[in-house]
């Protein structure tokens, strides 16, 4: 699913975020939800199984991959075409708490 897309529907959506806790301090997509892609088969209780998925990561790689395994699970799981990447260079609001802008880690 592409950044414009996902952000237009994320009210209906949840945003899970695979980065590792060091990524996901520097920046992150307001509202996302985050497990790191090494603890998700061990928190898969925290989503919910009746509400899509959109997978998140810097680039789109790990998030593939979550995606992957979320779908052959059950899970309706996306991948967010390019990761952040792509989603900050649509102008689209990434952020650390508090409002300020985020960064790539």
């Amino acid at each position: 699913m592409d950044a414009q897309t996902t952000y237009r529907q994320r009210d209906q959506l949840i945003v899970l975020d695979v980065r590792q806790p060091h990524e996901w301090r520097a920046g992150r997509i307001e509202g996302a939800h985050h497990i790191p892609l090494t603890q998700l088969p061990r928190r898969l209780r925290e989503l919910d199984r009746h509400t899509p998925i959109v997978v998140v990561c810097r680039s789109g790689h790990r998030s593939r991959a979550a995606a992957t395994l979320l779908r052959a699970l059950g899970f309706d799981a996306h991948n967010l075409d390019g990761g952040v990447n792509a989603w900050t260079a649509a102008g689209l609001p990434f952020t650390v708490p508090g409002g300020h802008p985020g960064q790539i880690a």
